[in-house]
């Protein structure tokens, strides 16, 4: 029974990882640096033995002449976008935009390359910069598939999320040997929902397995815990006894992606640099990388503190695989399973409920466990315990009021209502956390407040489009005439979760499909 769903990872294939097969070579590259943008060089593909370059590096480095950019271009072939050919033609509607953009955006399976893990089936990457596939932005991207029509590409994306749990453990942030210490929002019991509705129930017997071992990762440790020793990787005993759990990453070193940020943030943090590694990895793990609810005075990221915080959302949607897991057993009639799994949905909601909630502001917020107290930054994770029904219908309608008098601004909802220099922060919109937050709205009646944040962020999408030809990965809802910003990057074109999110309410709300729209009605729910 459950005691045989010990996390115990599969030893994975041989695979090239560049910050530690290329020791000093890939740090002296990442800090000169040779590329700039750190994410370069980890996904270069080495042309010979990764042990030979190292070699060679460390008898030519020292000659006079020895240029570190002409070496790495002879040893190493460049990440490259495939060709497309792929022009956007303005004259077409936003919603055939998009549809012309999944052949684009899909890959085809390979024997992977360099730090990429081959997959065994076609799937779906965000774009830009991002030419793997990502955990939770895959569930949005989804969503679009769906309206698409796209089924078969649906199934293959959540076969390949399959393989990796029965290879790697659990689902990595990314098919990238650097994603394999973290993983990230755990929403595959929601693309099995999703699969659900179009292949029947007969999917949840499939990929329970896989789903018990996805649930075994995240809750790895959780029987060892005590008072003594409260906290193991992602899972915390609070003081009455609740387990609840946190983002975390188990290897203390800068990302290989995003190398030289790191060492200068632990650099100027005054803190202990394996500390803040580990606070930037866990923030990384949740998706929100970076967002000022990580951070202790609220601006800074060198205060990050993420592994002290269990997130509202991440148990939110634990609180989800949960109850699917229990459903699982009971197609499987197996009773006594399905009763534990509800007794453990229901031991997290009372939880979430106790420590998550704040009454006298009326919102849900994160819990910083070390300080035993709610962390009072509001953000758009407060709308997953209504997104999962959780939440009593007065916190749904103080949730909503908050959305309606501070989050909501020209283009859809601000992501927080601070200003900092971080992407996941204000003046920026994201589609997945507009999708979670309309949902969640509509659960609980709250109707044309979901409709005036679709119906703004469906304009705002379509007037980018119009404007510049694309789709892009988060938009500035404050000042619609200006692009989103901060982070580590630009903001990027493709775009997977966008596409996603936006056809997905098109036909929640076909009234505000582009009046320019000439094509046929997207299909609708089924």
């Amino acid at each position: 029974m459950l005691l045989s769903y010990i996390y115990a990872p599969s030893p994975v294939q041989a695979q090239y990882r560049p910050e530690t097969d290329l020791q000093e070579l890939f740090r002296d590259v990442q800090l000169l640096p040779v590329f700039p943008d750190s994410k370069t060089f980890a996904d270069c593909v080495p042309l010979q033995e990764p042990a030979f370059i190292l070699q060679a590096y460390r008898e030519q480095r020292q000659r006079p002449s020895f240029d570190l950019k002409a070496f790495v271009l002879e040893h190493f072939l460049l990440p490259t976008q495939p060709s497309s050919n792929f022009t956007t033609d303005t004259s077409l509607p936003v919603t055939a935009h998009i549809r012309r953009l999944w052949p684009v955006l899909t890959r085809m399976p390979d024997d992977g390359g360099g730090s990429l893990l081959p997959l065994p089936h076609a799937y779906v990457v965000p774009g830009g910069r991002f030419q793997e596939i990502y955990y939770w932005d895959s569930f949005f991207t989804m969503l679009g598939l769906q309206v698409s029509g796209e089924k078969a590409l649906i199934q293959h994306m959540v076969d390949n999320f399959t393989h990796l749990i029965h290879t790697t453990g659990h689902i990595p942030n990314g098919n990238r040997s650097y994603y394999l210490s973290r993983s990230q929002p755990p929403f595959f019991a929601l693309m099995l929902h999703l699969l659900t509705q179009e292949l029947g129930r007969d999917v949840l017997l499939k990929y329970a397995p896989a789903l018990r071992r996805e649930y075994a990762f995240w809750m790895n440790g959780a029987e060892q815990l005590t008072s003594a020793n409260p906290m193991h990787r992602r899972v915390v005993l609070l003081p009455d006894g609740s387990i609840l759990n946190r983002y975390w990453d188990d290897q203390p070193a800068p990302r290989p992606e995003s190398y030289k940020e790191d060492v200068h943030i632990a650099q100027e943090s005054g803190r202990d640099h394996e500390e803040v590694y580990r606070h930037i990895r866990a923030a990384a793990e949740s998706g929100w990388d970076f967002s000022s609810r990580w951070f202790a005075d609220k601006q800074n990221l060198s205060t990050i503190h993420t592994t002290d915080i269990l997130p509202v959302d991440l148990n939110s949607l634990l609180f989800h695989m949960e109850l699917t897991l229990a459903e699982m057993a009971e197609l499987e009639r197996d009773p006594a399973e399905a009763r534990l799994f509800r007794q453990k949905a229901k031991a997290r909601r009372k939880a979430i409920l106790q420590h998550m909630w704040h009454d006298g502001d009326g919102f849900f917020y994160d819990y910083d466990f070390v300080k035993g107290t709610t962390t009072n930054i509001p953000t758009l994770a407060a709308v997953f315990p209504l997104y999962f029904c959780m939440a009593k219908r007065r916190q749904a309608a103080a949730v909503a009021g908050r959305l309606r008098n501070d989050f909501l601004k020209a283009g859809g909802l601000a992501t927080t209502l601070v200003h900092t220099d971080q992407q996941w922060d204000a003046p920026n919109g994201w589609a997945p956390l507009q999708w979670m937050s309309i949902q969640a709205l509509r659960n609980y009646g709250h109707e044309d407040l979901a409709r005036t944040i679709a119906t703004r962020w469906i304009t705002l999408g379509t007037q980018v489009h119009e404007n510049t030809g694309k789709m892009v990965e988060k938009y500035n809802v404050e000042n619609l005439e200006l692009e989103a910003g901060g982070g580590e990057y630009p903001n990027q074109d493709g775009f997977g979760w966008t596409n996603g999110v936006f056809l997905k309410l098109i036909t929640l709300y076909p009234e505000l499909r582009p009046v320019t729209e000439k094509e046929p009605v997207l299909m609708q729910d089924h």
